[in-house]
């Protein structure tokens, strides 16, 4: 089991994420409680931003 190391917390309720990252999911696997809700696939290639529709968080796609 991971201890928690390295982790992010998902009490942030907005990201930058970049190219790399893609394709977004919240919640994100390197959030310690990854297990929060549902994994859900987010759009965010044509607008630049997206939201979880579950837990509200904002993400915005940096440019590279």
């Amino acid at each position: 089991m991971n201890s928690g190391k390295n982790k992010i917390p998902n009490d942030r309720r907005s990201y930058e994420i970049t190219r790399q990252q893609l394709p977004l999911h919240c919640p994100l696997s390197d959030m310690s409680l990854w297990n929060s809700h549902p994994r859900v696939y987010l759009p965010i290639e044509k607008t630049g931003t997206a939201k979880c529709p579950y837990c509200g968080t904002e993400f915005t796609l940096k440019d590279n």
